[in-house]
C-alpha cells in the first residue's frame, strides 16, 4: 500500500513523535509498502492530498493528533487512519471526560477537581500530598507532585516553577502512593487484548517526561512481580477501558497501586490512545513479551486503520 506517517507536529511531545515514526515508516518498508513522511505543519492536508495514501499510519503523539483534531480532518478527507478515532481521541485526551465514562463502569480512578491555576497561590486545593496535573496533556507533560517537602513553597508561589505558570486550568488529584505500572492493550478478535502489566521505577524522582524517553533514566520491569489478584485486576480495568472508550488499534492504560490496599489500592491514571512506537516505547516492549516483532504490531496497527 502507499501509506503516509504522519508525525512531528508541534506538541510538546514533537520529538517523540518523529522518533515514533522513523521506526514505524522503517517497518514499513522492510513489509514492502510505499511509505512518505510528513512532518505535519499548517499545510498538512495540502501534503496529504499531493500524497495520495491508501491509508494514514498516524504517529503523532499530544495535541492535535491525539485530541481528535486531525482525526476530524482525516475523517473530512475520506482517508483511513490508524489508532483512535475523533470522539474516542477527543475524550481520552481529557482527563475529566475520561473519568465521567469509565468511573460508573467501576474502573477506580483518582478522585480530584479542576481548578483554577491562579487560585493555587491562595491555598492548595487539597491536602497534601496531590498532583497537578494539565487536564488534556500526555506523556507527564507538566505534572507536578505537591508534597509538604516541595520546594514550591505553602501555599505555592506564583514564581516556582510548575504548570500553573503554562496552564490556566489544572487537574488536582490526591497522589496514590506505590507503584508505576503501566498496561499495553491491542484489539482482539472478540475483545480487548491486555498484554501484560510493566512496573516502572524512574532512577530519582517520579516517571515524568524525561524518564520516559531518556535511556537509562527508568528501570522496566516486564512482566511485573505483583500478586496474582493485582495483575488480573489492572489487565482486566485495561481492556474495558479501551473498549468502554471505544479505542482502535492500540491503547496504553497507566496505573499506580499502594499495596497496602490490595486491588483496591489500584487506581488507572489515564488511557493513551497514541503510545509511542520508539525504542524505549512500553507498547512494542509488551509486544515483544506476547511474541509479537516490532515490524508484526506495525503491521497489525496498519491493518486496524479505519
Amino acid at each position: 500500500m502507499n501509506v503516509v506517517v504522519l508525525m512531528g507536529g508541534w506538541s510538546a511531545e514533537r520529538d517523540v513523535s518523529l522518533t515514533s515514526g522513523a521506526g514505524i515508516a522503517a517497518a514499513l518498508r522492510r513489509l514492502g509498502h510505499a511509505v512518505t513522511e510528513i512532518d505535519m505543519d499548517r499545510a498538512v492536508a495540502a501534503k496529504l492530498i499531493a500524497a495520495a495514501p491508501d491509508v494514514v499510519f498516524n504517529a503523532l503523539h499530544g495535541s492535535p493528533g491525539e485530541d481528535g483534531t486531525v482525526q476530524g480532518m482525516l475523517d473530512l478527507m475520506g482517508l483511513r487512519y490508524t489508532h483512535s478515532g475523533l470522539r474516542t481521541s477527543a475524550i481520552a485526551i481529557d482527563k475529566v471526560l475520561t473519568k465521567a465514562v469509565l468511573v460508573p463502569l467501576g474502573i477506580r480512578m483518582p478522585g480530584g477537581h479542576v481548578v483554577a491555576s491562579a487560585s493555587l497561590h491562595d491555598g492548595d486545593p487539597l491536602p497534601r500530598p496531590y498532583v497537578l496535573k494539565p487536564v488534556n496533556e500526555g506523556s507527564s507533560v507538566g505534572v507536578a507532585i505537591v508534597s509538604a517537602e516541595s520546594n514550591y513553597g505553602n501555599p505555592i508561589a506564583p514564581g516556582a516553577a510548575g504548570p500553573w505558570q503554562h496552564f490556566d486550568r489544572l487537574l488536582a488529584e490526591p497522589f496514590i502512593g506505590g507503584r508505576e505500572l503501566t498496561v499495553a492493550v491491542l484489539d482482539g478478535p472478540d475483545r480487548a487484548w491486555a498484554l501484560a502489566v510493566t512496573e516502572l521505577n524512574p532512577v530519582k524522582g517520579f516517571y515524568d517526561y524525561d524518564a520516559k524517553y531518556t535511556d537509562g533514566l527508568t528501570v522496566h520491569t516486564c512482566p511485573a512481580d505483583l500478586p496474582a489478584e493485582v495483575e488480573a485486576s489492572a489487565l482486566d480495568m485495561a481492556a474495558r477501558a479501551h473498549a468502554a472508550l471505544g479505542c482502535r488499534g492500540a491503547s496504553r492504560s497507566d496505573f499506580r497501586w499502594d499495596p497496602a490496599h490490595g486491588t483496591g489500592g489500584l487506581y488507572l491514571l489515564e488511557v493513551n490512545t497514541q503510545p509511542g512506537m520508539t525504542p524505549l516505547s512500553l507498547v512494542p516492549e509488551q509486544a515483544r513479551f506476547r511474541g509479537i516483532g516490532y515490524d508484526a504490531l506495525v503491521a497489525r496497527l496498519l491493518a486496524s486503520a479505519a
